[in-house]
């Protein structure tokens, strides 16, 4: 990728012409997860309340400073309705940035190929108060569960770890937008970083 310069005011790709830089990952903490929220253009989606035993575990952002966050990726860990341990990761995002596909492990940017909206969804989520029907996400990776649908006009994405875990999204998860959020997020109980969210080795 190519630096804003003085030919170009954005990040510039070879392939994919202007795109959105990705932040660097930094451990999870309520300090990190407010300079996320400070800047995002996107819905900041989180479980709130999060579910019993689970923890917030990373916040990332595409976009850069002059932009602002174009897309945001929310990570939470915890006990997996199966048994065992589980993640969920929330991706928003405008049209063509290509977060949530990275995270889902499918050719981007945007679910929509992938989707069969003519069919009933296969989840329902409470996204900033509203009805949120997701789809599941044809051709991602046998080890997650990857769902997507729309909410306040933008692209949401939920990938699960491991896919049992999927049975998460069928209990119509609350999901607030920490851009509207008060203080209570001031007690959000933080976990260890969740490797999810890191580059793949050797990229």
């Amino acid at each position: 990728m190519r630096a804003p310069g003085l030919f170009a005011d954005s990040w510039q790709c070879d392939v994919h012409g202007t795109v959105h830089p990705l932040q660097p990952v930094v451990p999870p903490s309520v300090e990190a997860l407010a300079v996320v929220v400070n800047r995002a253009r996107v819905p900041v989606w989180m479980p709130w309340p999060l579910p019993v035993g689970w923890l917030f575990t990373g916040v990332v952002c595409a976009g850069d400073d002059r932009s602002g966050g174009r897309a945001t990726a929310v990570a939470c860990s915890g006990p997996s309705p199966l048994g065992g341990p589980g993640e969920l990761l929330l991706v928003a995002e405008e049209l063509g940035v290509g977060l949530g596909a990275r995270y889902a492990g499918v050719d981007g940017p945007d679910p929509g190929p992938y989707l069969r909206v003519d069919r009933s969804p296969h989840a329902k989520v409470h996204a900033a108060g509203r009805p949120t029907p997701l789809w599941h996400v044809e051709s991602a990776p046998e080890d997650r569960a990857v769902f997507a649908g729309e909410a306040r006009g933008l692209w949401l994405w939920a990938v699960v770890w491991p896919e049992q875990s999927g049975l998460l999204m069928y209990d119509e998860l609350v999901l607030t937008d920490l851009r509207d959020a008060g203080a209570e997020v001031d007690l959000l109980p933080c976990g260890a970083l969740s490797p999810r969210l890191l580059p793949p080795a050797g990229r």
